[in-house]
């Protein structure tokens, strides 16, 4: 079975009041965008993995134990890491965990939540 880890900040730790985040977004829009995610992600057969984290070392930790606990054969990593400019040290520490922890594991990037199967089928296409 094809194994997916939905990787993503924990919702309740974005600070929302960024001006390069989507006006209007808060915790709970984001939270159901996953859930939506995760269910499509089951829709096309596959099993799904989410590992939303702290922007901290914590955070890294629950991540590296999430990717030693099994094998994935794709990591779709959340917008939310990698779209907001002052999130890059967060979304390049997230990279080098999964490049390192994962090696065979394809990595792909959503624009929402709700898009995470389409992203992880194009990498997985791609293979």
């Amino acid at each position: 079975m094809t194994r997916i880890l939905f990787v993503g900040q924990k919702p309740e730790t974005v600070d929302f009041s960024d001006p390069s985040l989507p006006p209007g977004f808060d915790a709970q829009k984001i939270n159901a965008g996953i859930a939506v995610g995760v269910a499509k992600i089951e829709e096309r057969g596959w099993q799904c993995d989410t590992c939303m984290i702290t922007p901290d070392a914590a955070g890294y930790a629950m991540l590296e134990k999430a990717l030693g606990e099994a094998s994935y054969d794709c990591v779709v990593i959340g917008g939310g890491l990698r779209l907001p400019p002052k999130s890059l040290p967060l979304f390049e520490t997230v990279v080098n965990i999964i490049h390192k922890a994962a090696p065979y594991a394809v990595i792909a990037f959503n624009t929402q939540p709700q898009d995470t199967a389409d992203a992880a089928a194009r990498q997985l296409k791609a293979r």
